[in-house]
Parts: C-alpha cells; sequence; structure tokens
C-alpha cells in the first residue's frame, strides 16, 4: 500500500511539474509560430457586404440574378488569370513526379541502388535504411505494399536532374522509362519526339466536409467514407481552338498558344473545371511542401472563389456598377475600350485584341484585379441553379452542389458581347468542358498578415 501511495505521490509530482512553465496560469497550448504572409501573386479583397445580382435592366431577360445583399469574408485573389506560364509549372511538376516513380519502381523492382549509379540514382531514397528516420523504416515495415501500386508514400530521390537528352541517357533501363513516357514512333512527324500528354495524370484526395457534417447527424459515419480520390489528365486541351469555331482558321492557336513563349504571360485556356480544382489543390500542396521543409505551418488551401466572392472582387468596391470600373460604358474618356471583349457585331479587333490579351493588360479596378471584365471567362466553385439567389445564405453564399455539374463562369471573353462582362451577368458551362474562352483564377482565406511596423 505504501509503494502505491508513493507512486501516486510521484506521478501527481510530474503532472504538476510539467505544467511548471506556465506558472499555475492559463497560457493556451503554444503552437509552432505562424508566419503569416500575403501570397505571392494574390491581393487582399477585404471583407464586407454588398448587393449581388443585377441592379440594373436584365438586358438578357433570364431573371436568374435578383438583388440580393450579402456579405463575405476577407481573401486574397490572384490579381490576373492563371496563365500559361503558371499552368506549365503545374504540368512540368507532374511530368517530373511522373518520370522519377517510374524509374524508382523499376530502379525497385531491379534490387538497383545508387551505389551503381545509372538508374540507382533514382532510386526510392528510403531503399538505403540506415539513414532513414525510426518513423520513415515503421512506415516502410508496416505500410509498404499498401495501396493501389504498393509504393504509395515512399521518398522519391530528387538529388539527381532528370535527362532529357536521349544521347546522355545512363543506361538502357533509364531508356525503356523515358520511350515509355512518349508517343510512338508511328504516332509521331518531323522526326519530333512528343510526350504523350494523357499520361500527364494528377492523383489526389479530398475530404467532402459538406457532406461528412450533414451524415453526422444520422450518426454512425466514418471518415473513409467521406474521402474522394481524384484522378485528372492535366495537360489543356488545345483542340478547343479548332472545336469551337467552325469554318475558322485557328490552327496557330492550336499549335502555340500554350506551350510557346510569345504566349506565356497569357491566360490559360482549354481547361476543364476539374482541371482548375486539381491545379488548386497541386499549388495548395507546392506551398505546404516548401513550408514543411523550413519547419513553418502550413497555408490553408488554394481554391476556386465563390460567386459571390468573385463578384464582390470584380465590382472593386462600387456600389452598383455595371462593370469593374463602375460604367454604364465600355469606352473611356479618351476613346478606348476597357477591356477584351467582341465590340461592334464581330469586329474583333476594335479593342486592339483579336483573341487573348496579356493577364495584366488594361486598368485594374480598385482591388487592383486585371480583367475580371472581358479576356477570359473564369471558372467558379459554384454550381449553376437560375434560382439559387432565392435560397442561398447571405453570409458567404455558395451553391456548392456536387451533384450538380453545370459550374457558373463570369467576366465575359473576348469572343463575348459586353453584356456578358458585367459583373452580375451569370453563366455556366459543365464541369467537363474545355473552352479556348474559359480559363480561371485562385483564391485562398484570409488568416492575417505580417506586421510591416515591426
Amino acid at each position: 500500500m505504501k509503494k502505491l501511495l508513493l507512486s501516486s505521490v510521484a506521478f501527481v509530482f510530474l503532472l504538476t511539474s510539467c505544467g511548471s512553465k506556465q506558472k499555475g496560469e492559463l497560457t493556451g497550448v503554444q503552437g509552432k509560430k505562424w508566419y503569416p504572409e500575403k501570397p505571392y501573386g494574390m491581393e487582399l479583397i477585404p471583407r464586407g457586404s454588398f448587393i449581388m445580382g443585377k441592379s440594373e435592366e436584365d438586358q438578357g431577360k433570364l431573371l436568374n440574378a435578383p438583388t440580393k445583399t450579402v456579405t463575405v469574408r476577407s481573401f486574397y485573389m490572384d490579381d490576373t488569370e492563371i496563365t500559361n506560364s503558371e499552368y506549365r509549372q503545374f504540368v512540368e511538376w507532374v511530368k517530373d513526379s511522373i518520370v522519377r516513380t517510374k524509374l524508382a519502381i523499376l530502379a525497385d523492382e531491379l534490387g538497383i541502388g545508387p551505389e551503381e549509379g545509372g538508374i540507382g540514382d533514382f532510386a526510392f531514397k528510403d531503399a538505403d535504411t540506415t539513414r532513414a528516420s525510426v518513423y520513415d523504416k515503421y512506415m516502410l515495415d508496416n505500410y509498404s505494399g499498401m495501396g493501389e501500386t504498393g509504393y504509395e508514400g515512399r521518398a522519391l530521390s530528387k538529388d539527381e536532374d532528370l535527362v532529357w537528352n536521349t544521347s546522355d541517357y545512363p543506361d538502357e533501363y533509364y531508356t525503356e522509362i523515358m520511350d515509355s513516357i512518349y508517343l510512338p514512333e508511328d504516332e509521331s512527324y518531323n522526326g519530333q519526339r512528343t510526350i504523350d500528354v494523357k499520361k500527364l495524370k494528377y492523383k489526389y484526395s479530398w475530404m467532402d466536409i459538406e457532406a461528412a457534417a450533414r451524415a453526422s447527424l444520422k450518426g454512425n459515419t466514418s471518415r473513409k467514407d467521406f474521402i474522394r480520390t481524384e484522378e485528372v489528365e492535366i495537360y489543356p486541351d488545345t483542340t478547343v481552338w479548332i472545336r469551337d469555331f467552325s469554318y475558322s482558321y485557328n490552327e496557330p492557336m492550336h499549335n502555340d498558344y500554350f506551350w510557346h513563349d510569345a504566349y506565356s504571360e497569357y491566360p490559360v485556356v482549354g481547361i476543364t473545371w476539374q482541371q482548375a480544382k486539381a491545379f488548386c489543390n497541386w499549388r495548395t500542396k507546392f506551398k505546404n511542401d516548401d513550408n514543411k521543409s523550413r519547419g513553418r505551418q502550413f497555408v490553408n488551401q488554394f481554391r476556386l472563389p465563390t460567386e459571390a466572392e468573385w463578384e464582390y472582387a470584380a465590382r472593386g468596391g462600387i456600389e452598383g456598377g455595371t462593370y469593374p470600373w463602375g460604367g454604364p460604358y465600355v469606352i473611356s474618356d479618351t476613346g478606348c475600350f476597357m477591356a477584351n471583349f467582341k465590340p461592334q457585331r464581330g469586329d474583333y479587333a476594335a479593342d486592339a485584341a483579336l483573341y487573348t490579351v496579356e493577364a495584366k493588360s488594361y486598368e485594374p479596378n480598385d482591388f487592383n484585379m486585371y480583367n475580371m471584365a472581358g479576356n477570359v471567362s473564369e471558372w467558379t466553385n459554384s454550381s449553376y441553379d437560375p434560382s439559387a439567389y432565392d435560397y442561398v445564405s447571405t453570409m458567404n453564399p455558395n451553391g456548392g452542389d456536387q451533384s450538380n455539374t453545370r459550374k457558373v463562369i463570369r467576366g465575359g471573353s473576348w469572343k463575348d458581347v459586353a453584356y456578358f462582362l458585367q459583373v452580375s451577368t451569370r453563366d455556366y458551362e459543365y464541369a467537363d468542358s474545355a473552352r479556348s474562352y474559359i480559363g480561371f483564377r485562385t483564391v485562398q482565406d484570409y488568416m492575417g498578415e505580417e506586421d510591416s511596423t515591426q
């Protein structure tokens, strides 16, 4: 009994000594230091309320945007549409990851490690367990072989640069893997080796929080029931330049628009809603991988804007404005068009552009947002319902019905008349559709800024 009493006293002493730094005060749990920063290429859109919908005449007679006063929280938004250059970074990352994974798997199957060179330079990093952490060894021992391929979660080696020049391939195994990602010779022409873009797939998981929250009311739910896995072909559909316009010569745009450096700062098009969502997930991962390497706390996710967020940002704080610059005219005091669209019944070049223009063209609105009207229409996260304004919340409204494949696009494009440039005009496209006139930009919820006074 005496030993038990002493043990109890010792246990209580340990518990009390653990809290000695707080000196008995309620100080809260101290986590990682938060380093708030303004996301690169984004502008802060301050929280506020506005009248969403058509306060002016509904020239289209669609009756799908009655006025409604709503409030949105603060968020960051890209100051331009996502450009070809930015989306190419995503494509290059996916291509790099796929090649490294294929090389690592073959090296693992052959039992070749870094000490043997060649394809061994690209072996999984955990192949050398002498330098692995206790956690890495535990995961390898307990979870190796699980998953669709059996290689999920294993660390890729990124110490060596990939070799793309065929004359510099290190061995026949490396050649075999590289050859597998290119189109076969009978599908190539003019002696060009072309990547098989259908193999550029990005796979990710996300949790359907809304579905989980509603299901929790019924009880007996499991977290894994609401984890969704997506695998998306991420290369833009360049054929949209041909398919969108019958009896029209647009082959130069099909051939050059996405990959040529001349179009690097132009908005990416030919992107489906699913591809835009995949890009948002990758951008979050890309940033958080870097934060992890620096010992910094993760940032919250990049995502597509809700319809309300998009309209609020497009208005730029101008209450009742017809266009991002106010309006009601699309021509400035100096006689210049204020956006890239289709003026004067088909005179596409009247606004100094035939197709798209560079993402930082024309004057930004008062939130410093470029091309919120014209250039390319933009995907939002919201599903389209003509009567959505009648039932969505007045606080951060969002019609996010997963079963509705019609997704709201906003802003009008280079091929649209002025009506579609109005900040209150609603339009939609199907989530699996890609168009030569639809792009996107991303947002991120606001979580604070660095103190510039320190």
